[in-house]
């Protein structure tokens, strides 16, 4: 009994003495219950949103890095504690595979070399979250999906808003038909691009396309969340008012998506217009966002008024959600099947520019 409680008596000194030590235990033990994510590509998404944000996260955190740039390095290195056996490159890549401190790769690359890293990640035997829009080419998502499923291995779209309590009421209105049945959306999603005549989203063979790549998917998926439903035609028309700078993409589309129900969706993608709204006509009442794609300050209303939910880290929920989908072997809410159908809705918006007509989704 003696030395039991000098046992127990210098193990409350220690504590005492080394509460630091004691606390770092602490959140090392943490670090097991987590997944590990190593963000491929530390452009201004991942250092401005994802990194932050895995500083939040309950059910993973930032444990590597891939970069092109090694004067990257040193610097997330020391701002996210990240070791130096979990930084690589483009050609050191594949190494991954033997890394236990990765269990997720968040591909933040620019689009055309979305297919090639998540079929890369998957074949290194993680799973895999890329961001929108998943692809170039439908084919080129059939791929990432084939590759993804032939390594047992989830993929998961960067579809934030699936996780935010706006966008998540919008869904429940339109998809429950709680103010009856949707007759007409109104979706656009833009910004005013500056300056930059270099950034790599101007180049066709990098972005695959203009605003409607990067702002209008956000448009199509909320007409598609909100009905519940897949347009079965699309009729869309370009303009460009600076052709100097969008040589290569577009600028501005204007297009109509028909659903099965009979509702109509007008919408917008823009880099020359300041838009980001998602309005919907209903047979017993309108509800809508005025603020509806953005990090946060979200804002909305419905027949009973001012919606009030709290605003949130999207990137932390969704990150989280897909943490838990991996660690209980469910399905994530947002597949790369998702991404497949927005890209099924870009092809046939482009054909539709190209031929004037209305095409098939």
């Amino acid at each position: 009994m003696l030395r039991r409680q000098f046992i127990r008596n210098m193990s409350l000194t220690a504590a005492a003495i080394s509460p630091a030590a004691s606390a770092l235990a602490s959140c090392s033990s943490g670090k097991k219950d987590k997944l590990g994510i190593a963000l491929v590509g530390l452009g201004g998404y991942a250092s401005g949103q994802l990194a932050p944000a895995l500083l939040e996260t309950k059910h993973c955190y930032l444990s590597g890095i891939v970069t092109g740039t090694p004067a990257k390095e040193k610097i997330w290195a020391d701002k996210y504690s990240i070791p130096k056996k979990n930084i690589y490159n483009y050609d050191t890549f594949d190494k991954i595979s033997s890394n236990p401190d990765i269990d997720i790769i968040y591909i933040v690359l620019p689009v055309a070399l979305h297919k090639e890293f998540t079929i890369r990640a998957a074949k290194a035997g993680k799973h895999v979250i890329c961001e929108k829009p998943m692809a170039v080419s439908v084919a080129d998502c059939q791929e990432m999906i084939s590759a993804c499923k032939q390594a047992d291995k989830l993929l998961s779209i960067g579809y934030r808003l699936h996780f935010e309590p706006y966008n998540q009421e919008m869904m429940r209105l339109g998809q429950q038909k709680v103010y009856g049945a949707l007759k007409e959306i109104d979706c656009a999603n833009g910004y005013t691009w500056g300056n930059n005549t270099t950034a790599w989203r101007l180049k066709k063979n990098l972005a695959g396309g203009g605003g409607l790549m990067d702002m209008g998917v956000y448009a199509i998926q909320g007409a598609r969340y909100v009905t519940g439903e897949e347009p079965v035609f699309v009729t869309a028309r370009e303009e460009k008012k600076r052709p100097e700078l969008f040589k290569e993409v577009d600028e501005t589309i204007y297009f109509t998506l028909e659903f099965p129900s009979g509702c109509i969706a007008q919408g917008i993608s823009s880099y020359n217009m300041n838009i980001n709204h998602l309005k919907v006509k209903a047979a017993k009442g309108d509800f809508e966002l005025s603020e509806a794609y953005r990090y946060g300050g979200m804002a909305g209303k419905t027949p009973a008024g001012q919606m009030n939910f709290p605003q949130i880290n999207q990137q932390a929920a969704q990150m989280d959600d897909f943490a838990l989908c991996v660690k209980n072997g469910k399905p994530t809410r947002v597949p790369g099947e998702m991404g497949l159908k927005d890209m099924k809705v870009v092809e046939a918006i482009y054909r539709s520019i190209a031929s004037g007509k209305k095409e098939p989704v």
